[in-house]
Order: structure tokens, then sequence, then C-alpha cells
């Protein structure tokens, strides 16, 4: 039942009307224990979770840290598949879910408790897929927070690209969009970022998604990375960024 009594099977029904209804309080208690039940179904299991999160629930935050701690042995880890790389795709809707509670977790007091959550996701940007969204629903403010845990795992997604190490998903691609949402706060330490992993994996997708980067990052820093990618880009790759360079008045 959604929030007006009325039937539904969709489950984001009640997830995203609970945001508006205060009344989702009163789910909550079930919801923890439905998570916690060894015995309950995974997918319902995960959907109490993404619930709890999407809530700014201290619970549903404290479920994701856990299950970033140990991806393998989550319950419902793989019940999502991705259909282009075939893993896992349970942590990309988490982190939506962690990005979507923005305004109500101030509200509740757990705005720390959805920075750790966001923390404990980017730690595992180079092992896990994100289906291209985590980099995109970084704020600002959660950017500048875990700045340091993003530095790192884009150093060590570099170090496995570096050395050929085979990868389940575009690794390259999700280091590079983590690269661009740092540049929305510092945009010199976004083009440091990115360009290790573009040297280590110039690929067309990840050249495409660091065009990002040269609309985000002003100065001279923005323009130089643009004309790095004219020069290791493929012709599509160049146009764009002749594009993007353009925009920005050069």
């Amino acid at each position: 039942m959604d929030f007006d009594d009325r039937p539904t099977s969709d489950p984001e029904d009640v997830i995203y009307g609970g945001l508006d209804d205060p009344t989702h309080r009163e789910r909550v208690p079930g919801l923890v224990e439905l998570m916690g039940d060894a015995a309950a179904p995974q997918r319902e299991r995960f959907l109490a979770c993404v619930a709890l999160t999407t809530w700014g629930e201290e619970a549903g935050y404290r479920s994701v840290i856990e299950a970033a701690a140990d991806p393998g042995k989550v319950p419902w880890y793989e019940i999502l598949i991705d259909r282009k790389f075939s893993v896992d795709n349970t942590f990309a809707q988490l982190a939506v879910a962690v990005a979507d509670s923005d305004d109500i977790a101030p509200e509740k007091g757990t705005a720390d408790c959805r920075i750790a959550a966001f923390r404990a996701l980017a730690r595992i940007a180079d092992r896990e897929y994100f289906d291209d969204k985590l980099g995109e629903i970084l704020d600002r403010d959660t950017v500048t927070a875990v700045l340091g845990d993003i530095e790192d795992v884009v150093e060590r997604g570099v170090a496995s690209l570096s050395v050929g190490r085979p990868t389940r998903f575009d690794l390259a691609t999700q280091l590079v969009d983590l690269a661009a949402a740092v540049a929305s706060v510092d945009g010199p330490q976004a083009v440091e970022l990115a360009i290790p992993v573009l040297s280590a994996a110039a690929h067309h997708r990840p050249l495409v998604h660091a065009l990002t980067i040269v609309h985000r990052v002003p100065g001279p820093e923005g323009e130089q990375f643009g004309e790095y990618l004219m020069a290791v880009g493929d012709e599509k790759v160049r146009q764009q960024a002749k594009r993007a360079l353009e925009a920005r008045g050069k």
C-alpha cells in the first residue's frame, strides 16, 4: 500500500512517497526488522534497505556501510544485474538512495551518517560497479568531506589499470566520473586525478566522460585539460573537446 492507502506493485511509489509523508516513520520499525531477517527474501531485504536509506534513517545508512565493508557477503548481492557488464547493480541503487536522502537527513539528524555511507561507497569504487551514478550524485559538501577517499580510490584504480588487471566493468570511466565530481570543489585536483586514469586507459568512453571536467574547471587548468583531450582522443572526442573549449570562449 502507498501512503494514500492505495494498492501498488511499484516499490518506488512507497519509497519516494515516504519522502513527502511523515507517516513513513510508522513503517520504519517493520522495515528494520525485515532488513535484518535472514529468512526473508533477499529482494525484500534489499528494498527495505533502500527505503530506510532514502528516508534518511540511520539503520539504512549503517546497512549500506556494512554492505560496502564486504560486498560479496551481502545477502542481496547480485539480485540486480547490470545488463551491459553482467555485474552486481545493487550498489548503484544504494548510492542513489543515499543521494535522495539529502533533504530529509538533516531533518532527522543523520546527515553525518549520510556522509559516512557515501564515504564507504566511494572507497569501493575501484572494485564495485556504480552504473555511472556515483560521480554524478555526489554533492559539493559530500565531495569535500570524502575528497581524501576519492583520491585514494582513484589511485588504487589507476594502479589496477596500469598493470592490466582484469576488471569486470568500465573502471576507467567510473574513476573519471569521480574526478569530474571533484571538479565542483577543486578544479586542479580533478585534472590531476583524471590524467593518470586516461594515461592508463585512453579509450573513447572515459575520454568522453572526461569532457565534463573541461566544462566544470575554470581557468587555464580546464583549457589545458581540453587541449590534452584533443591530443589523445579520437576524432569524435577531438570535435567534442573543441566545442567545449569554444564554449569557454577560447
